[in-house]
């Protein structure tokens, strides 16, 4: 069985590549996200992403899409928050991210694929077969993020009942260009790269926050040691995880199948225990 949780130095070669492609990914910076929604359309437009639901804003929020989902593979948040103490603002502040598919190093939506749908690229990343995948949707409560989901719409729509998510526009990697929204990107707020690199360079842009003072900055999905083997995206956020939508300590749902199995067979191997001493018991 492969390994389903901790740190995973190449999750390519784990899945049985070996022509050594670099792992590829995001480094979102919100702390220079201007919430244009530039990264929203360049996904649309590249993937052929139909539009999901009508243009109006959400009542809570200068935000139409809510959240990610299977129509929605780039999603900006507005959140407006009280300006921290001191602050040169009024009486509030906008905190903007831009959020994304994490293609984690452990997949719980790849683990549970019956059909072998979703799988591992050669980049790292983790992506769905369209003409593969039966529509069962055991990926959906199996992401830890909430991410991946069956398309709605009418029949007559591409991909309907079909699980989809961001693909970090692997058509593109095999291209040798830059995913849609990283190229759309005004501010740089997302940055594609190799991910050893793009680690270097949030740690130093994390430093670099801390010395202006902004003490409440963090790296997010940024480490190995983390409960799903570290992120293919990773964040540089200015407030708590869940102030974002985010898990707090996100937990790949498959890291406990092994013991699992290993219950389920001792509890067997009880059962047929008992049953043969009940056998023999009668022969007497």
């Amino acid at each position: 069985m492969p390994s389903l949780s901790g740190p995973l130095p190449d999750p390519a070669a784990e899945a049985g590549w070996r022509d050594g492609q670099q792992r590829l990914g995001f480094f979102t910076d919100t702390s220079v996200c201007i919430g244009c929604k530039a990264c929203e359309v360049a996904c649309k437009e590249w993937n052929a992403i139909p539009a999901d639901g009508n243009l109006d804003l959400l009542g809570s929020s200068y935000d139409n899409t809510g959240a990610l989902g299977a129509s929605t593979w780039r999603h900006v948040a507005f959140i407006e928050q009280p300006a921290p103490a001191g602050g040169d603002q009024a009486d509030f502040r906008w905190l903007m991210s831009s959020d994304v598919c994490k293609h984690c190093t452990h997949a719980a939506c790849l683990d549970v694929c019956p059909t072998g749908s979703l799988f591992r690229t050669e980049f790292g990343t983790v992506v769905v077969q369209d003409d593969i995948c039966n529509g069962c949707g055991y990926c959906v409560p199996a992401c830890p993020f909430g991410v991946i989901d069956r398309r709605e719409g009418d029949s007559g729509q591409r991909n309907v009942g079909i699980a989809q998510k961001c693909t970090l526009c692997y058509d593109r990697l095999g291209a040798g260009n830059t995913p849609a929204c990283a190229q759309a990107c005004p501010t740089e707020s997302i940055v594609f790269g190799n991910l050893d690199e793009l680690r270097a360079r949030a740690e130093a842009r994390l430093d670099s926050l801390h010395q202006q003072g902004v003490t409440d900055a963090r790296l997010y999905l940024d480490s190995p040691d983390d409960g799903i083997g570290g992120g293919g995206a990773m964040f540089l956020l200015l407030d708590e995880p869940e102030v974002y939508g985010l898990p707090p300590d996100p937990v790949v749902s498959t890291r406990d199948l092994p013991r699992l199995y290993q219950h389920t067979g001792l509890a067997a191997l009880g059962l047929l225990a008992s049953a043969v001493a009940a056998f023999l018991g009668r022969r007497r």
